[in-house]
Parts: structure tokens; C-alpha cells; sequence
């Protein structure tokens, strides 16, 4: 992986910081992230935590909700998604000409311990994102260094909206083997930042008298109760009430960002796009270097020895935490 570009932090996000609690009361339900793997070694693509591998899928109070993807998903996102402060600090960090705002989503987050040892986003290349391929093997792809000659570089905003304790945004701006920093999550500010490169968590959410909502399933739903409160619910039960200074909501703005008329112009006429035999070859040709054949299965997107092979192989995370390094 190549050193992240330095990130830029921002006060005074919107002019109207309601707006994103507005938003989020008016398009819930809200539904768990891990909805967005289909088992444990997807996750452990992602993100590993500070006691290794998961061997299950162990759904926390983390729910999200998409508001953007290339056009606004839900009615009033235009200050958010096409805020010039974000614009204004792509354009900053990487020297970019053309910066395309095109994805915005919340995560909204109950009172919980940190369990993440730091992740990185879900990166982009030409001819291969989100929509069409598995996370694992775009975090996978971005991990190995093999494919950044087709890498879209993308700018993250992550803003924050909180009232209640904890919560904190840790991040590595140096490289995941130096020192992190961490910000508060405080309402309004923001860190923009290479997200799909630079390490970064949220620290434990809550106080002392905050326990864990435990319970939960890939069908649980976060939604408004009541005129200021918040609700779980898993099919007829309700497993937690919440207040509002007790849910995090973070903003994740992300922009294709391109450094010329021409970068952009290969990205849209699909000159040099990826394929997945493509991307296969260059795993296989990579581990024949490292002396070790690698099979290729059946259903190799969704073979879970397959995904723990690539994942281990290309592994990455932080080594330094605020604590000091992992012995």
C-alpha cells in the first residue's frame, strides 16, 4: 500500500448542522453494516480487531443508511453532497483538477466498546466497485499494491453529529506503523482524508453506564421513536430505546477526484478497465513469485478459503495505537 496523502480537518461543516439529524429522523429504518458481507471472512478482509480473525459474524449497533450513490437517494442532500468545504479540501489534499462528489451514507451508531484494530475503506478501480464486486476483494485489491496503475482515487469527508461521550475518530496519517491521531466527534467538524488508504476507527462510543445492545441480527432495525428517541427493533421486539445523545451519527461524503481532463476522460470511456480474469492473473502471477501456486476454486468470490488465502496474504493493519505499538 502506498503512504496516505495528509488529511484536512475541517470546523463549521454546515451552515445548518440540523440538517443531518432532519435527514436521518426522515429516512430511516436504518439496518446493521454487516449486512454488507456475507460471512466472517469478508469482514476479517476489512478490518481484523485487536484479538485477531473473527471466526463469526457478530452483529454490532452500527446501522447504515445510503443517501447518495452518483445522485441524491433521499430529498434536501444537496448541502451535504455537494458542500464546497469538502470539495475545497479534495481538491487541497490531492492536487486534483476535477472532484466528483457522488457517494454520501450514515452510519449511526449506539453506545459500544471499541473492537476495531483499524480499517480502511472500500476502494475503487476502473471497471470494478462496489456495485458489481465484493468488498473483500476491493480491500484485498488495494491492499496488495498490484492494481493502483488502475485505481480511481477517491476524497472521504467523515463528519460528525454528536452530542454524548466517547466516539472519538482515531486515524494514521502517517502509515499504520506510526503514531495515530485522534479527534473528537464533535458536531459539525470533519476529517477529509485518503480513507481508502489511511487506517482509521471509531473509538468506544458511551460512558461507564452504557451497556451494549446485545441481541441483534442482520434483521434488526434502528428507527425514530417518539419525537426525539430512537428504537431497535428486531421483527415485533424492541431491544433498546435510545436518546439522541446517545446515537453517533457519522456523514461519510466520498468524490472521485482526477488530476486531469484525460485521467477522467480513460475512467469514462472505459479505455482501461479491469476485468476479474484480469485481477485473478495478477494474484496468480504475484504468488507464483512468492513460490506458492494459487488455486483458484469453483465460486472463487464466495469461497470462504479462498478469501482467508488472498486476505492473509496481502494483511495490513496498524501496529502503533494511542497506547503505544502492539508487542
Amino acid at each position: 500500500m502506498r503512504m496516505p496523502y495528509p488529511p484536512v480537518v475541517l470546523d463549521g461543516v454546515l451552515d445548518d448542522p440540523g440538517l443531518v439529524w432532519r435527514l436521518a429522523r426522515a429516512n430511516g429504518p436504518y439496518f446493521p453494516v454487516q449486512r454488507y458481507f456475507a460471512n466472517a471472512a469478508e469482514m476479517n478482509a476489512l478490518s481484523g480487531t485487536r484479538d485477531g480473525e473473527r471466526t463469526e459474524m457478530r452483529i454490532g449497533p452500527v446501522f447504515r443508511g445510503d443517501w447518495a450513490y452518483d445522485a441524491p437517494l433521499v430529498d434536501g442532500l444537496e448541502p451535504v453532497l455537494e458542500n464546497p468545504r469538502f470539495v475545497a479540501a479534495a481538491r487541497r489534499i490531492f492536487g486534483a483538477s476535477m472532484v466528483r462528489p457522488r457517494v454520501v451514507y450514515a452510519n449511526l451508531s449506539l453506545p459500544m466498546l471499541c473492537g476495531d484494530g483499524g480499517h480502511t475503506d472500500i476502494p475503487e478501480f476502473r471497471g470494478m466497485d462496489r456495485t458489481r464486486d465484493p468488498a473483500w476483494l476491493l480491500v484485498t485489491m488495494g491492499r496488495s499494491g498490484l492494481f493502483e496503475p488502475w485505481r480511481v482515487t477517491i476524497a472521504t469527508a467523515v463528519a460528525w453529529f454528536y452530542a454524548g461521550q466517547g466516539g472519538g475518530f482515531t486515524y494514521w496519517p502517517d502509515g499504520p506503523d506510526t503514531a495515530p491521531l485522534t479527534r473528537p466527534a464533535e458536531t459539525n467538524t470533519a476529517v477529509v482524508g485518503d480513507n481508502d488508504v489511511m487506517f482509521h476507527r471509531v473509538e468506544s462510543i458511551g460512558g461507564p453506564e452504557d451497556d451494549m445492545l446485545a441481541g441483534l441480527t442482520l434483521d434488526s432495525r434502528l428507527e425514530p421513536a417518539g419525537r426525539s428517541g430512537w428504537q431497535v427493533v428486531d421483527g415485533e421486539r424492541v431491544l433498546g430505546t435510545y436518546r439522541n445523545d446517545q446515537v453517533r451519527i457519522s456523514v461519510s461524503w466520498k468524490a472521485q477526484v482526477f488530476a486531469n481532463a484525460d485521467v477522467a476522460r480513460t475512467y469514462d470511456e472505459h479505455t482501461d478497465d479491469l476485468t476479474f480474469d484480469r485481477v485473478l492473473g495478477r494474484f496468480r502471477d504475484d504468488f507464483a513469485t512468492r513460490g506458492t501456486p494459487l488455486e483458484i476454486p469453483h465460486d472463487p468470490l464466495h469461497d470462504p478459503a479462498f478469501v482467508r488465502t488472498l486476505t492473509r496474504a496481502y494483511h495490513a493493519t496498524p501496529t502503533v495505537y494511542p497506547w503505544g505499538p502492539v508487542s
